[in-house]
């Protein structure tokens, strides 16, 4: 069944016209009067609706009843994500998303090759909460990860920590599995480096500052595959 964010409270019973950007979607997906979606606007649970009205320009649909329906991880866990190089940004989002992530944190470090800034920055993150949204409705959850503005690393990793933060190095003697298995489940965040990863700088501020150095294994995992990883790991070990 297709999934919608509306970004608007929704009341079963309720009769709604949708923005223009839901009608060109359900007419890209050649939807009909009468046909039955999924409504969430991201609060928790989902309404099933059925389309009252539908042509190229319009559409309303009749609120159905209201599931309580979650999909959420059972510990919250924030990806916080250097800027890697052209568009990885997009396809790390939404697949942290399909993982499960609760919060992304993008990073500039200082071997970021992409910098962003001004209007910039503000572009492309209106892009990237587009792609969360996306996201959830196509994997089934009801609530929109938190998506973070951009900040230098070196400004994030001093701020008091508000849950464990786990920063993923190659120098680290211990791997996330290992000090998984030992731990309750829990919030954490995730620190991933950028292409060439952290610096030996960065590494010390982080560790000065309460970050706990791990290893995903053996292999030296790109920028765009290791907090995928981590998430799967975490959530194999934790259910």
């Amino acid at each position: 069944m297709p999934r919608f964010y509306y970004p608007l409270p929704l009341a079963t019973g309720s009769l709604l016209a949708l923005p223009d950007g839901l009608v060109r979607h359900m007419n890209v997906l050649r939807l009909s009067e009468g046909d039955t979606v999924t409504l969430f606007n991201g609060e928790g649970g989902e309404y099933a609706a059925t389309i009252a009205d539908l042509d190229r320009k319009r559409a309303s649909v009749k609120v159905g009843a209201f599931n309580p329906r979650e999909a959420e991880l059972p510990f919250a866990v924030t990806l916080a994500q250097a800027l890697p190089e052209a568009s990885k940004m997009d396809w790390i989002i939404e697949k942290s998303v399909e993982l499960g992530a609760a919060a992304i944190q993008p990073l500039a470090a200082q071997r970021s090759v992409v910098k962003l800034s001004g209007e910039r920055a503000e572009k492309r993150h209106a892009h990237w909460q587009g792609i969360i949204t996306a996201a959830s409705e196509q994997c089934g959850r009801n609530r929109l990860a938190q998506l973070a503005p951009l900040m230098d690393f070196s400004r994030w990793i001093v701020q008091p920590p508000t849950q464990p933060c786990i920063l993923f190095s190659p120098r680290a003697t211990q791997t996330l599995t290992e000090w998984t298995r030992n731990q309750p489940a829990q919030a954490l965040t995730l620190t991933i480096g950028p292409e060439g990863g952290f610096s030996p700088e960065e590494e010390s501020i982080a560790v000065a500052h309460g970050a706990l150095l791990l290893s995903l294994g053996e292999r030296v995992l790109r920028t765009e595959t290791a907090g995928m990883a981590a998430l799967a790991a975490l959530s194999a070990i934790w259910g």
